[in-house]
């Protein structure tokens, strides 16, 4: 893999599955020695933690199927 212009490198595929990993998961670098190591950040909230703290009175208590299913897909509001 390579690093772009912009420093960054992307984690293959397979390794985020494995690990858990999702679009706006909070990671660091850090310097082990001569080798460098991606972990997830301590205090990052999981994907399921985003999505609940960005729902919270949000509920109007009369939402359709088709509404929660939008939300929960991005379309409303952008991947959480």
């Amino acid at each position: 893999m390579k690093i772009n212009s912009k420093g960054q490198v992307t984690i293959p595929a397979p390794l985020r599955a494995k690990y858990n990993l999702h679009e706006g998961d909070e990671v660091e670098v850090i310097e082990v020695g001569h080798v460098l190591q991606i972990v997830r950040r301590e205090d990052s909230l999981t994907r399921g933690q985003r999505l609940v703290r960005h729902m919270r009175g949000r509920g109007k208590g009369t939402m359709t199927t088709d509404e929660i299913m939008k939300m929960m897909r991005g379309d409303e509001w952008g991947e959480v």
